[in-house]
């Protein structure tokens, strides 16, 4: 038998024997073999920004945008993803490890109670995937996942524009807990989980102030059309439910001054996807809608999109959304007089906000998403919502952003 020359080294200094590196040899290591079916891989993704016009105090108040991104070049985000995904096997198994480098790891909050605060590092997700052959098979995820509902991902490169939506930004992102997923035919599939909360925070618990047995649970539900339908094929209507406690700070105060924690919670969402007679359009809507019961009125906003694939390397992509936030929860208190931002007065009236995004994708280099947009907020409210140069006192009812995007995909 012919031994590697580390083995030949170690055995010349009595540390192993060639007997024993010979049986070795002969069986494969089980770490090895479970390690020849994991995958790595990743991207990281770049941005620059311009805010045109002047004061960055209030810009639209979407996830993983923000005033540190401003006017400016930026690392959004490195991800290392390291998995074994199921196989076809009856009791398959596998996992999945997520993990976040750079400042939208902050963004993510999944830090654990034991964080001491922000560190550019997070777990996005990490579970142990398990299927149980009962019919088609029965699939499970247990640990730290993705949240269920959502038209857009926390993946910038799996969206459609580069910025997020205002549904995605009240929508809930991670949890900790349980999820069983089920695909009863092609056309039809539901998953149903409990988790902790329905926070980000890895391991949060609502005790206290909730019960120790308290629990967020979620159910989601999709169709998607036969092959028998035509041009419609493929296309898919998605509906969930979230309800749990979040102990994030809302934005509100009480009485006495204090803020308020999100508290319980629940998140509806309706999405569809739809195919179209013309060659390379999609269509799609999502209609998102947050109650906070620790807050009067809910945070609601319907999206539409449009994906266009001109050619292989070409397409163009378009949203429109109305957000309707009858809450402190995205704008946090405001002031009632758009006319005298000194006043201090509480605000009544809720923020109502158009937003329309323009992407350009083209991908020119192997393995890269290179992208132009151009997006634009506008307040419907009566009342400025963006701009100036002190946080709480907007001075602008429109706000123009202008970015370019570039992720490397490995």
């Amino acid at each position: 038998m012919k031994f590697n020359k580390w083995t030949v080294a170690l055995a010349a200094l009595g540390v192993v024997s060639l007997a024993s590196a010979a049986k070795a040899e002969e069986q494969a290591s089980p770490v090895m073999t479970a390690l020849a079916a994991t995958t790595i891989s990743g991207y990281v993704d770049t941005s620059a920004q311009w805010n045109i016009g002047t004061g960055n105090a209030n810009l639209p108040p979407y996830k993983f945008g923000g005033i540190d991104k401003a006017d400016g070049f930026n690392l959004d985000v490195i991800q290392l993803r390291i998995d074994k995904p199921l196989d076809e096997q009856d009791w398959a198994a596998g996992y999945r490890a997520d993990l976040w480098f750079g400042p939208d790891a902050n963004t993510l909050g999944t830090q654990s109670s034991l964080s001491t605060g922000a560190s550019d590092f997070a777990v996005r997700q990490a579970y142990v995937a398990l299927r149980v052959p009962v019919g088609t098979g029965l699939d499970f995820k247990m640990g730290v996942f993705d949240s269920i509902v959502g038209y857009e991902s926390v993946e910038a490169g799996n969206n459609p524009n580069f910025t997020r939506s205002y549904g995605h930004s009240i929508e809930p992102q991670t949890h900790t807990g349980l999820l069983a997923s089920y695909r009863f035919c092609d056309c039809f599939s539901a998953a149903f989980g409990i988790a902790d909360t329905v926070g980000p925070s890895i391991n949060e618990r609502a005790n206290p102030p909730k019960a120790e047995s308290f629990k967020a649970y979620m159910g989601s539900v999709a169709l998607t059309a036969p092959d028998s339908w035509g041009f419609l094929s493929g296309s898919t209507l998605y509906g969930g439910i979230v309800n749990g406690y979040n102990g994030k700070d809302s934005g509100a105060l009480d009485d006495d001054g204090n803020p308020v924690a999100y508290g319980t919670q629940t998140s509806y969402y309706v999405g569809v996807t739809m195919a179209t007679p013309v060659t390379g359009l999609r269509l799609g809507a999502a209609l998102d809608v947050l109650k906070v019961y620790a807050v009067e009125g809910e945070t609601w906003s319907l999206g539409g999109y449009a994906s266009y694939q001109a050619t292989e390397k070409l397409s163009l992509h378009a949203r429109v959304e109305y957000l309707d936030d009858n809450t402190p929860l995205l704008f946090g208190d405001y002031l009632a007089d758009p006319e005298d931002p000194t006043s201090g007065e509480p605000g009544t009236n809720p923020r109502k906000i158009l937003s329309t995004t323009g992407t350009v994708q083209y991908d020119l280099w192997k393995n890269v998403i290179s992208r132009l947009e151009l997006r634009w907020d506008h307040s419907l409210s009566g009342r400025n919502a963006f701009g100036g140069t002190v946080a709480g006192q907007p001075d602008q009812k429109n706000a123009w952003m202008l970015a370019a995007n570039v992720i490397y995909k490995f």
